[in-house]
């Protein structure tokens, strides 16, 4: 051939196999040795171990030499050029320079953003590289209208240019080196052109430098180049809409189109690979082709759709799934390939939304179905990954409880011992009591001392709490200090929680194939520590969480070689009979395009760099390959968990093409969707509950007499007014909530802790202490700084008491003029003796009066009662009175009861007094005995929520008593329980 040789293989077709038939063919009936001498360069090393395979399926021969496009580079001897600067080194070494000069530029971003933007600016240089871009270039560039913005991105370019120079003495990036070696392999060829064939097999040339080698392959004299996914059914017009970047790079066939022009030849002077090397469904591929036009000739879709195939036989082996939400999404595909199993067909999901396979990994598990899965997991996600990044968690910050109890419990850490379940059983039971003991005491960050004191009052768990204290003693203070300091920090943390107490070595950290992973990562680390210089805590940190996060790891499972996990780039290197092309949404598949802190599109389109359509346009040739498949199915998700979704605009096309061009392609339209939800309905059948399970109903429990609580405080009165149920659940059940295992500042706390402000607050005033603002915020800060151990709680809650400080003191110095205290914060205890009750409860405040009588006082730090409230439901303060007026508080005699009032401490403070004399207490105790006699009735049961003060009020037992099934509407149902 004269011309440059291109070849193609449609859309759909097994590109590995169908390569290798037509290598095969080519050879023809010359020496075994002769295909041993081509030269194959293929795009990914998956392509590779694919194209192998195709020859190992026999007859027996020789293999051509098979290499990577990418190994170029690092194998071609390159005399005088220094070695490859090591991908992570270079980070280091940006970041390093990035963050001194945000130190002395704070106003060009945030020092938090070095990892980040060193990381940025490598990607653009390799991009720059990879396509032959030079820095000066940059300089021409017409800024006028975008000055400022260009100047900030021009001082971290030119940090980098000035680096990238420096180290070229020493070392060489990774994409450099792979630019230089293409041209001297290129300019080798051109002086003395290879006898033997060379092939670039598979690759879209998508990046510059492999462009550049098509191009050169193309024109060799026994060179060719097979284009995966090539589009034959595009006309020559067409073609021609896909000459402007800046319209055409988002079409699937754009870089075909420009390798075609680079090479000066028409795309139609593309031939086909092979004759075998057809199209499963070639009017399927015609329809595609129409409806995948570039943007600028869609209205051909009108004067060419007459004369394309019947759209219900081009759509004939095509399923459409429109799911509710990626839930029934991912049980309608795990349902298709189960089926595909049971038919024997080679199934494959292919799709770049992660989260959708694993979902579609789970519901397959319910057969027992492993997939194979080309990703794996991210090792962020793995159990060496997990508990790396919660280790180095600890080197920023003490721990939360939380954190530290999760730590604990991570299925790695103690896994050193001999005796292996034994002993990580031990230090299971060991942490589980540690973690009750901290929700008792609610300490929300526990130190080792707090660790140490609690082994010391449990003997059985010393040694285990010493080990664990001397641990978290150990971690160094958070400082600015150097990597590898960092690093060898974490690494010892790491690997001493990971051994246990007393035991050296690792545990299971390092072991099977995500540990082996993260420990070849964190060796990495170690070797270029020294080029990271000096980070915080939080740095080195996000530095761990970004490194775990590149990385994915394939453990070693039994998985099912009939079905498939793909992402978009390996489906181009594979074959099956059955494709499911998933999560066709916008933002999906595509993706939408990262944002460039650096060049904008049009700066982009001018130095001659890739503009962000490159990537959806790759995404669109993967699906243009994806939907060329025997039998394919489509699939999305109306709405995710925030809104309602954008089909793909692939789909959306694909769906406006067959709904608008005829009545057989509506017909084809409601076939697909009818495919679809025919396996929605057999998802929905599958989650469907064998049997219904009724709704509970309102609970009213009615347990027996004599295990009726007899004994309540008064604050419980108002429960058993209120929830009745809660009292049955505390009392009866013997259930308390379980304390948070790390507390938050709450109203309830917030009102204990100005209780004990007050308390102090008086009695320093009995003992002399000025009656001031002063003396009551002085004794205001010790006591949060003693009981509230969160820093912007106590600085929010200080202010709020500071703002009425000044009516607190002015309203005590009022009612202390004639009166003193005679009680602060005491016990009560009255007891009914028909019937047999007794009342406990802890009064705030009684204060004698000079006529010899008592005042109660009630402090309240969120909203006072009302008078009707305190009458039906909230009887607190005249339960108070009565229990002071019998004598039933501790050191305070039986008196007279004349004065009673809410004093309210919250935002808007208030005396709110109520009426009080002898009618109220009376009305008081009949109202208690009438209530404890009532719930002592063997016919009265607890009802759940009976008189909520607001519905939306959450309660303590609510899930016990499954609120949420019914309402709060519904009639109780009562029920004899406990007989």
């Amino acid at each position: 051939m004269a011309e440059p040789r291109l070849f193609g293989i449609p859309p759909g077709a097994d590109f590995p196999a169908a390569f290798v038939a037509g290598l095969i063919a080519r050879h023809g009936a010359g020496p075994p040795e002769a295909l041993a001498r081509a030269e194959v360069f293929v795009n990914t090393r998956r392509m590779q171990r694919r194209i192998e395979a195709a020859f190992d399926a026999g007859p027996a021969r020789l293999l051509p030499r098979l290499q990577l496009v990418t190994d170029i580079g690092a194998r071609l001897p390159l005399p005088g050029l220094p070695p490859t600067l090591p991908p992570l080194r270079r980070r280091l070494e940006l970041a390093r320079l990035v963050a001194a000069l945000l130190e002395r530029a704070p106003e060009l971003a945030p020092g938090t953003a070095a990892f980040d933007l060193a990381e940025s600016l490598g990607a653009l240089f390799d991009e720059m590289q990879g396509e032959g871009v030079p820095p000066e270039k940059l300089e021409e560039l017409d800024v006028s209208d975008q000055s400022g913005h260009w100047q900030r991105s021009l001082t971290f370019i030119n940090l980098v240019r000035n680096f990238l120079s420096e180290a070229g003495a020493e070392a060489i990036d990774a994409e450099a080196r792979q630019r230089l070696a293409v041209e001297a392999l290129i300019a080798r060829w051109d002086k003395a052109p290879p006898e033997h064939p060379v092939i670039v097999a598979g690759s879209t040339g998508s990046r510059g430098t492999t462009a550049r080698l098509m191009q050169a392959v193309a024109r060799l004299p026994q060179g060719a180049v097979v284009l995966p996914g090539f589009d034959f059914d595009m006309p020559p017009h067409g073609w021609a809409a896909l000459t402007d970047a800046r319209s055409g790079e988002d079409h699937p066939q754009f870089r075909f189109a420009r390798l075609c022009e680079a090479l000066g030849m028409e795309p139609g002077a593309v031939h086909p690979w092979h004759e075998a090397a057809t199209a499963p469904d070639p009017a399927r591929n015609r329809t595609l082709s129409l409806v995948l036009r570039p943007a600028p000739v869609t209205d051909q879709w009108l004067s060419e759709g007459r004369d394309m195939p019947d759209p219900r036989a081009a759509m004939a082996r095509v399923t459409l799934i429109e799911a509710p939400g990626p839930r029934e999404e991912a049980g309608a595909i795990a349902l298709i390939l189960r089926d595909a199993v049971e038919r024997g067909v080679r199934a494959a999901l292919v799709t770049p939304d992660r989260v959708l396979t694993r979902q579609v990994t789970a519901a397959l598990d319910r057969w027992g179905i492993i997939p194979d899965d080309s990703a794996g997991r991210p090792l962020e996600l793995t159990a060496p990954g997990r508990f790396l990044r919660q280790t180095a968690a600890l080197l920023v910050a003490p721990p939360p409880a939380d954190a530290l109890m999760a730590l604990l419990k991570h299925p790695l850490a103690a896994t050193g011992g001999a005796e292996g379940g034994k002993e990580r059983g031990a230090h299971v039971l060991h942490a589980r009591e540690l973690e009750l003991h901290l929700r008792r005491r609610g300490i929300p960050h526990p130190h080792g001392q707090d660790i140490r004191a609690w082994g010391e009052a449990r003997e059985e768990h010393r040694d285990w709490a010493f080990w664990l204290a001397e641990v978290l003693e150990a971690v160094p203070a958070p400082e600015r200090r150097p990597l590898a300091e960092h690093l060898k920090a974490h690494l010892r943390l790491a690997e001493t929680l990971a051994a246990g107490p007393g035991q050296e070595g690792a545990g299971e950290l390092w072991l099977k194939a995500a540990g082996i992973e993260a420990l070849r990562q964190m060796q990495a680390l170690e070797r270029e520590a020294a080029h990271g210089g000096e980070v915080t805590p939080a740095e080195y940190a996000a530095l761990i969480h970004q490194i775990l996060a590149e990385r994915e790891v394939r453990e070693t499972v039994a998985a099912d070689s009939r079905v498939m996990i793909w992402g978009t780039l390996e489906a181009r290197a594979q074959g099956a009979d059955l494709v499911i092309a998933a999560g066709l949404n916008e933002g999906v598949w595509p993706a939408q395009p990262g944002a460039d802190p650096w060049l904008n599109r049009q700066m982009r389109h001018a130095v001659g760099l890739l503009l962000p359509e490159r990537r959806i346009g790759l995404s669109a040739h993967d699906f243009q390959q994806a939907a060329g498949a025997a039998e394919l199915v489509l699939t999305r998700a109306l709405r995710d968990a925030e809104a309602q979704t954008v089909p793909s605009r692939w789909l959306n096309r694909l769906t406006n093409y067959l709904g608008g061009i005829s009545d057989e392609g509506r017909a084809a339209l409601a076939e697909m969707r009818a495919r679809g939800n025919h396996w929605l309905a057999l998802a929905r059948r599958l989650d469907a509950a064998e049997n219904r399970v009724e709704p509970a109903r309102r609970p009213a429990p009615r347990p027996p007499v004599e295990v009726r609580p007899r004994r309540l405080s008064i604050t419980e009165i108002s429960h058993l007014v209120r929830d009745p149920y809660a009292i049955y659940a505390r009392h009866v059940l013997g259930l308390r909530p379980l304390d948070p295992l790390r507390p938050q500042p709450e109203a309830s706390q917030r009102g204990t802790v100005v209780h004990t402000i007050m308390e102090r607050f008086l009695r320093s005033v009995g003992d002399g202490a000025p009656l001031t603002t002063g003396t009551l915020m002085d004794i205001a800060r010790e006591v949060m700084e003693a009981e509230v151990p969160w820093p912007l709680a106590r600085r929010l809650w200080l202010a709020r008491l500071a703002r009425i400080a000044g009516w607190i003191v002015e309203g005590e110095a009022s009612r202390l003029a004639g009166a003193f205290p005679a009680a602060l914060e005491k016990d009560c205890t009255l007891k009914l003796e028909d019937p047999r009750f007794t009342l406990t409860g802890r009064i705030d405040r009684v204060d004698l009066l000079a006529d010899g009588t008592f005042a109660v006082y009630d402090y309240k730090t969120g909203s006072v009662p009302t008078r009707k409230q305190v009458r039906h439901f909230d009887p607190q303060l005249p339960l108070s009175a009565l229990a002071v007026s019998r004598g039933a508080v501790e050191g305070v005699a039986p008196g007279a009861v004349t004065q009673a009032a809410y004093i309210g401490l919250g935002t808007n403070p208030k005396f709110t007094p109520i009426e009080i004399d002898a009618a109220l207490l009376e009305e008081a105790e009949t109202s208690l005995f009438r209530l404890v006699s009532t719930y002592l009735d063997p016919s009265t049961g607890y009802v759940s929520r009976r008189a909520m003060f607001r519905s939306a009020y959450p309660g303590d037992y609510d899930h016990l008593a499954r609120h949420g099934e019914w309402e709060d509407s519904d009639a109780p149902e009562p029920e004899d329980v406990g007989r």
